[in-house]
């Protein structure tokens, strides 16, 4: 398959091509722009069962090249990448659990200075009406727990509440939201803070997949 696209800005014109080649398990996608850049992907899906391969390269950019594996299962799902430098940033994020609970982590570290860069880690809980999360980011400085609960699914009427700590700063933010359809087009949604910051929003969908915001703060 090959696509063309163009786009002019002003004086500018923008445009590249990309051309995408699949054999049997292996996808190879090449894009061209209109600074000479080449961009290059290659995809091996499933060399073993739930395993997928992704090369990815810009050229002249040679230090964006990048090495991926992804691995997903009924209960698990990892993601790992390592770029192809002399000291390279190494990626991994992965999830295990089931539909009502599960447990998440996301890092990245530097081989040259030897530390983490990123270090997420999460734990959710969902069922039928009720949805809560409890996270730890930026390496351990901040704390997050937030709810949803579906009061009506026939109005789409629900409320929400989120808690931030930041174990540096010791500060607390509370954020308390609702939303609500007054038909089936139209949703309403609101939401407020401890620092007395508030957002509304009216969203009106006047033909199929076409909104119109109206936003407030």
């Amino acid at each position: 398959a090959i696509t063309a696209s163009g786009t002019r800005k002003g004086e500018l014109f923008l445009a590249d091509i990309n051309t995408q080649l699949k054999n049997k398990n292996i996808t190879t996608d090449i894009k061209v722009d209109s600074f000479s850049n080449l961009y290059t992907t290659i995809t091996v899906d499933e060399p073993t069962p739930g395993l997928k391969t992704i090369f990815s390269i810009r050229v002249p950019e040679q230090r964006s090249g990048k090495l991926e594996l992804q691995s997903l299962h009924d209960y698990a799902g990892v993601s790992t990448s390592i770029g192809l430098t002399a000291n390279p940033i190494v990626n991994f994020s992965g999830v295990v659990g089931t539909s009502l609970l599960a447990l998440g982590t996301d890092l990245s570290f530097d081989t040259k200075t030897g530390g983490f860069t990123k270090c997420n880690v999460g734990l959710s809980f969902t069922n039928d009406d009720l949805i809560a999360s409890l996270t730890m980011n930026e390496k351990g400085e901040t704390l997050n727990a937030s709810y949803y609960h579906s009061v009506n699914p026939a109005t789409c009427t629900a409320v929400g509440a989120e808690v931030t700590h930041n174990f540096v700063t010791s500060e607390n933010t509370i954020t308390i939201g609702t939303q609500h359809s007054l038909d089936p087009l139209t949703t309403v949604k609101a939401r407020v803070n401890n620092f007395g910051k508030a957002n509304a929003l009216i969203q009106h969908e006047w033909r199929p997949k076409s909104l119109s915001p109206f936003q407030e703060r």
